[in-house]
């Protein structure tokens, strides 16, 4: 629902409302773009009552804004509708072909605006291909307030915005949208008559209108393109225009899968497959997988973070999976593409069904923060190297005990001290998790041997 006061702030604004292309060849997303909040449909955690966009444009305090969210989640048409609502002077640049220079004239054009009591609003789609350089000379205006800067992403611009420029603007998350959003946008573009498909009276099957909702991944103009092509197929001769699933399916071939290598989907898809495999869910993991691999990801990239996974993740608790892990890296490696998936596949599946445990990370991680604490780093005189020549008259390997000179049951094999004077673990504490709980037993024996007849031993080898 279009809140009143959108309503009535529409009516008295003076810039001119939003059309629509008349020319019916252009495609269907951009006939159906909404020219009213009340055609405008999700991101309710942005626009219902009380949240901050809303509060923002009720208090006309809108300031400076970056709109960060996937494709056809409706960025672009959000920042049109805010400024109309605003009474803005509205100038559009694309950071993909425009720089310095066209931002300066629209510098200018703000200038003179102000000494006509106008406020101006830039919208600068896919901000986030504007350098270091194109950013700074943008800076100024938006902090002296010339100019209210909308900027349009869809990466994430805690990565790409320079700090400067980022501390200035707020930043709102759009999200992909829901089933429901999706569909009324198709029943919207099904029913509207003059720049929808309302003129030649398309119905959609139930199973076609989800297969529509599903593959579109929330995103709208996705959705509306697959309808575009579902309905020009469906078309015949006397006009009807029934669209089944196979309909949809032949329209869409193959579904596009919204993913880009080197920004936020790349990062976030990589997270939920790691925390996949260590969450020990192989379906979840076997799934973003499949993701990434849908969407042309590099099957190295993929194959390196499993041998990551293995050592971080499964360790010692099964001390295959890094053999795996770097086998099927050199694999993937040697077989390439298509094959390699299913290289990618065992190791995934292998990885999340074994048994965890960080205990050998955490180890190192200990051990990494003593030394920032300031443990001290010199290497006792007894474990030192005294092969060279004038090693002895240093004390170089005074009093060490070779290891193998006592029996395994000896306590004297394990009394030796190999920590720096200060310096005490245990660092490594192996779990009960597979193997390594056959590694705490071992442990635990060297501890009840190193300590037999009154032994003084190290305090917790990690047993």
């Amino acid at each position: 629902m279009q809140p009143s006061f959108f309503q009535d702030a529409a009516k008295a604004s003076s810039s001119p409302a939003i059309k629509p292309p008349a020319d019916l060849a252009a495609p269907l997303a951009a006939r159906l773009r909404p020219t009213t909040f009340g055609e405008f449909i999700g991101q309710e955690h942005l626009l219902g009552p009380g949240k901050v966009l809303r509060t923002a444009v009720e208090t006309r305090q809108l300031g400076s804004l970056v709109l960060w969210g996937p494709p056809g989640t409706g960025k672009t048409t959000l920042a049109m509708l805010l400024i109309r609502l605003l009474d803005l002077e509205t100038h559009s640049l694309s950071a993909v072909t425009a720089g310095v220079t066209e931002l300066r004239k629209v510098i200018e054009a703000a200038q003179r605006a102000r000494q006509a009591r106008r406020r101006t609003a830039l919208i600068v789609d896919e901000i986030h291909r504007w350098n270091k350089a194109q950013q700074d000379a943008l800076l100024p205006s938006v902090e002296e307030g010339l100019i209210t800067l909308l900027g349009l992403t869809s990466e994430n611009p805690y990565f790409d915005l320079v700090p400067a420029l980022r501390s200035r603007l707020r930043i709102l998350r759009l999200e992909p949208l829901r089933p429901d959003h999706v569909h009324a946008i198709l029943e919207r573009a099904l029913a509207e008559p003059s720049h929808g498909l309302g003129r030649v009276g398309c119905t959609v099957e139930p199973a076609a209108m989800e297969l529509l909702v599903q593959t579109s991944g929330g995103d709208a103009r996705l959705a509306l393109n697959g309808l575009e092509a579902a309905a020009a197929l469906a078309i015949t001769g006397e006009g009807d225009a029934r669209i089944a699933v196979a309909t949809v399916e032949e329209a869409l071939q193959r579904r596009n899968v919204r993913y880009d290598r080197a920004g936020d989907d790349h990062y976030q898809t990589i997270s939920a497959f790691i925390k996949s495999v260590r969450g020990s869910d192989p379906d979840a993991a076997i799934f973003w997988l499949a993701k990434m691999l849908a969407a042309g990801e590099e099957a190295r990239f993929i194959a390196r973070r499993i041998v990551i996974l293995a050592s971080e993740d499964v360790g010692n608790a099964d001390p295959q999976a890094l053999v795996l892990a770097e086998a099927a890296a050199r694999a993937v490696e040697h077989i390439g593409m298509p094959e390699a998936q299913l290289i990618l596949a065992q190791a995934t599946t292998y990885l999340a069904t074994a048994p965890k445990s960080n205990a050998a990370a955490k180890a190192l991680w200990t051990a990494q923060a003593a030394i920032q604490r300031g443990a001290t780093l010199e290497v006792p005189l007894h474990l030192r190297n005294a092969s060279f020549g004038g090693a002895g008259g240093l004390g170089y390997g005074e009093g060490y005990e070779y290891t193998h000179d006592y029996e395994e049951d000896d306590p004297r094999r394990y009394r030796q001290r190999h920590l720096p004077s200060g310096v005490e673990g245990p660092f490594y504490k192996p779990t009960e998790h597979g193997f390594e709980a056959t590694i705490r037993h071992c442990l635990a024996r060297i501890r009840q041997i190193r300590d037999r007849d009154g032994g003084t031993g190290r305090p917790g080898d990690g047993a």
